[in-house]
């Protein structure tokens, strides 16, 4: 216990108190003046007898004795007057000699002197500065320089001045001495204490407005005297020259502000002016293929906002003129018969190129290629027939005789017509085109290669889905099983001997809903052998597979006809030596064309009536099957036509022209050409067949959609079935009521007692 009383006695003594020499004012006076005396010696550069311990003890006492507020103040006092009278003097008196060299000078020195002083008040700075919330030594040295040479009268003035004049000689291809003024701008950074403010205030914001007006005059000047592409030529240049003036001598952080400048003046208040120059803006640059030019000017107007925008602006503008009178022209030259695949042709290479420029000048860019579709989509929907050439485009590529293109080009060429097709707003009557020009490839046996079919048909899949090409797939189907049935008929003939009257026939059986255009075609006298020929195909095939019906689709057919040609006769009857120069052709011309020329072989003349009535043939297909035989090219003119004129009327008396030559032995009458597409009949049917299938597919979303939602306002309806139909076509919301009508009248929905426009699913 008595041992434990000890130590809690002992503890208590322990305590620290405070120091108990005191100064009075005469000592502390006296330790100022060595101080004193010690820093103006240091201003003047006589520092080398100092010491530097003995001055540090000497401010430690100062501020140890509570007189730290003396020794600031003094401080204060000393240094101001320092810089008053014999660093501004001097700077001064070299305003018009040497001003930057001699500022840097006396700046470098201060700092120095600065320095030293500092190691000597250290306690101070720890101690006084921080307990009174004042600034350091160093800065305080700052500050003062700052208020009392940098900020004094004209010093201020005079170098900002001389400052932007030196810039502006630069500017002007001068040479200038870039370390002076880095230095100052280090110098006004440093006076900013940790901040900017001394620099933006008394030279950024001067050098940024002037360097602003110099380049709206600049600019002007650029402008009258450059073409677009030398401009931005020079722009760029004026931007990498500022960035480099601002990284080498001025601070960093001016940089991005100068190069705003730039690009407000040169660039974003001109953006127009550049685009639309005259033989060098855009659409100069466009027509040239000058991509690297539009390349430079994509890459400058990235810098500004709308730059990419007023660019893409006037691209747009000069796509939608050239598709336009692609466009147009097309339309105007459909009375001489445009040819499709010239004129589909001529949009993939507008497409190419257009797509060179996007790679090439746009860097890929999002907003080009969007751009660039839009209009395309603009264009080729104005013309009604672009879903219809298109399909004879591709007819003709994958034709046999296309002479030249490998599978790699047919490849290439289709994925082109897919981007085409793409763009295409009525998918629908593409594709009932598609089914029509197909069908005549693979019955006129002109389909190419049945891969490039086949990838085609896969592409409409990838795009339409598979209810499309189920029909396609069912026409390759029906052409296989055609071949086998032929080889079992051929086995027939020869195995029961039946004799098809020198007739060689091959038929081709089409299930009904696969191919296009079988709706109950019209019924027409088939001369007697070719009729009894089918007659015994009929009953073959009727007793393989019963309870089919077989129908003849002329419309699709075609003959080999063997025709003798007897000449005009030579020589006279005085000479009694009557002699006809006989030739023998083989004549390729479609089922109608056939019942035509088999009639003259019991009459010479025949009126188009007399033909009309024996045949059965439509008028529209009469008139079309008479057209090549008789006012065709010259070397197909089968027939003679009484009057000689281009048309055929119904008055009009045809004859065989047996004055008819030909260097081919096999001879092709040439159909109307596919290329020009469908005559104005045809093309009405097909819109016909079009527009009814669109009703049974706005018909079906309708009932999609109700029999999901159960009840929907009229407006959303619409917009639902719209959005939903717009791939394939776009609906008319005037035909989408019409189908809302239907629908209720058989009862399939109907209307709400309480609003009459929302509609309510029936099931």
């Amino acid at each position: 216990m008595m041992k434990g009383g000890a130590m809690v006695k002992k503890e208590a003594k322990m305590r620290i108190r405070a120091f108990p020499m005191t100064m009075d004012e005469k000592y502390v006076e006296n330790i100022w003046n060595l101080l004193k005396a010690a820093i103006q010696e240091i201003q003047r550069k006589n520092n080398s007898g100092l010491s530097f311990e003995e001055l540090y003890r000497n401010a430690y006492t100062m501020v140890l004795h509570k007189h730290g507020e003396r020794l600031y103040s003094g401080l204060k006092e000393v240094v101001t007057n320092h810089l008053e009278n014999k660093v501004r003097k001097d700077v001064l008196h070299s305003l018009n000699n040497n001003f930057l060299q001699t500022l840097n000078a006396a700046w470098n020195d201060h700092q120095t002197s600065m320095v030293m002083i500092r190691d000597i008040l250290m306690y101070m700075d720890r101690v006084y500065v921080q307990q009174n919330n004042c600034e350091n030594v160093y800065n305080l040295g700052l500050v003062i320089f700052r208020d009392k040479v940098v900020r004094y009268g004209s010093i201020g003035n005079h170098l900002r001045v001389t400052l932007l004049n030196m810039i502006m000689k630069e500017r002007r291809g001068e040479i200038i001495d870039r370390l002076a003024i880095k230095n100052a701008c280090q110098m006004l950074m440093m006076l900013g204490i940790e901040t900017r403010h001394v620099y933006e205030e008394d030279f950024e914001s001067h050098f940024l407005k002037q360097s602003a007006n110099f380049y709206v005059i600049e600019s002007q000047k650029f402008l009258e005297e450059n073409s677009a592409s030398s401009y931005i030529h020079k722009v760029e240049n004026r931007i990498n020259e500022e960035a480099d003036r601002a990284t080498h001598y001025l601070d960093e952080s001016t940089e991005p502000r100068i190069v705003e400048v730039v690009e407000e003046e040169l660039i974003k208040g001109h953006m127009k002016t550049i685009v639309e120059m005259e033989g060098s803006g855009v659409v100069h640059m466009l027509k040239n293929n000058k991509m690297d030019d539009l390349a430079c000017m994509y890459k400058l107007f990235g810098r500004v906002t709308e730059g990419h925008k007023t660019i893409g602006e006037a691209v747009s503008q000069y796509l939608r003129e050239e598709g336009k009178a692609l466009v147009t022209q097309a339309n105007d030259e459909q009375s001489q018969q445009t040819n499709a695949v010239t004129y589909i042709q001529n949009l993939l290479e507008l497409k190419d190129r257009f797509d060179d420029f996007l790679t090439k000048s746009f860097s890929n860019d999002k907003y080009f290629k969007q751009v660039i579709s839009g209009d395309f989509e603009y264009f080729l929907n104005l013309n009604p027939r672009s879903p219809e050439f298109l399909s004879l485009f591709i007819d003709d590529k994958l034709k046999k005789g296309v002479r030249g293109l490998s599978d790699v080009e047919v490849e290439s060429v289709l994925d082109k017509s897919m981007i085409l097709f793409r763009f295409l707003q009525e998918k629908d009557a593409f594709e009932e085109y598609y089914k029509r020009h197909l069908a005549r490839r693979l019955l006129n046996l002109k389909s190419a290669s049945d891969d490039s079919e086949k990838m085609m048909i896969s592409k409409l899949k990838s795009e339409c889905g598979c209810q499309f090409t189920s029909k396609l797939e069912g026409m390759f189907k029906d052409m296989t099983v055609s071949n086998t049935i032929n080889e079992e008929f051929k086995n027939h003939l020869q195995n029961t001997g039946k004799s098809l009257n020198g007739v060689e026939l091959a038929v081709r059986v089409l299930t009904t809903g696969f191919w296009p255009g079988q709706n109950a075609p019209a019924p027409i006298v088939l001369p007697r052998i070719p009729n009894q020929a089918f007659d015994v195909f009929k009953n073959f095939y009727l007793a393989k597979h019963s309870g089919r019906i077989l129908t003849l689709q002329p419309s699709a057919g075609t003959a080999d006809l063997n025709a003798i040609f007897y000449g005009n006769k030579k020589g006279t009857e005085e000479e009694g030596d009557n002699v006809r120069n006989v030739k023998k052709h083989i004549l390729c011309v479609n089922t109608f064309q056939m019942l035509i020329l088999l009639m003259f072989n019991t009459r010479e003349k025949l009126s188009y009536e007399e033909i009309r009535e024996e045949t059965s043939i439509p008028e529209r297909d009469l008139t079309r099957a008479l057209q090549p035989l008789s006012v065709g090219k010259a070397t197909q003119r089968i027939l003679s036509k009484t009057p000689k004129t281009k048309e055929i009327e119904k008055t009009h008396t045809f004859s065989i022209n047996e004055s008819f030559t030909s260097a081919f032995h096999r001879v092709k009458i040439q159909q109307a050409s596919a290329r020009q597409g469908e005559a104005e009949p045809e093309r009405n049917e097909t819109r016909r067949k079009v527009d009814e299938d669109r009703k049974h597919e706005i018909e079906a979303c309708i009932v999609r959609i109700m029999k999901s939602r159960r009840h929907l306002n009229h407006n959303t309806l619409i917009a639902e079935v719209v959005e939903q139909l717009n791939k394939r076509f776009q609906p008319s919301p005037l035909v989408i009521k019409k189908r809302i009508e239907g629908l209720i009248e058989r009862e399939y929905m109907k209307r709400s007692d309480q609003d009459r426009k929302m509609y309510i699913y029936l099931a």
